[in-house]
């Protein structure tokens, strides 16, 4: 449905759900001509919900968007919250990848925007100089894995990046 341009559709939204309840360690991952590429999960019990109506209220005012986060129309008011991949070297995702340039490029214009802002990503040496040295506030917490191309499931050391909150 993605390379047939119907991405975008309900039936689209309702296969994904699917295919990230059902794939390997809730693992999303695309190859690089943009096709999902993961391999189903060993579950005895597959546990999703079927009906979303009980979301539709309270996600009536938000507002979601897939593309280029400097592009966002955003007012002094908006909250931000960013989850961009880990600063790991494994993060391709997605066809394009996540490079450092990327992690300074979100982190400068998260720094840019006047009002609150919260990041999260791993500790990592550099992404904790990045984000302090932009202003940002930053708070530690381990934080349970839940993909792992093992399955390892011990916790992650991340941070917190907070602005204007």
């Amino acid at each position: 449905m993605i390379t047939r341009g119907k991405a975008h559709t309900k039936k689209a939204a309702e296969l994904f759900y699917y295919l990230n309840r059902t794939g390997y360690n809730g693992l999303c991952r695309f190859n690089k001509k943009g096709e999902y590429n993961v391999p189903f999960g060993r579950y005895k019990n597959i546990n999703y919900v079927r009906d979303f109506t009980c979301y539709r209220e309270q996600f009536s005012d938000w507002h979601f968007s897939q593309g280029d986060f400097a592009l966002l129309p955003l007012k002094k008011s908006d909250f931000i919250y960013a989850d961009p991949p880990y600063d790991v070297p494994f993060t391709q995702y997605a066809k394009e990848g996540f490079a450092w340039r990327d992690q300074v490029r979100l982190a400068e214009w998260l720094a840019g925007h006047r009002g609150p802002v919260a990041a999260s990503n791993q500790a990592t040496e550099r992404i904790i100089e990045l984000y302090t040295g932009l202003g940002f506030e930053l708070r530690y917490l381990d934080a349970p894995r839940m993909i792992n191309c093992t399955g390892d499931r011990s916790p992650a050391r991340e941070i917190l990046a907070l602005r204007n909150i």
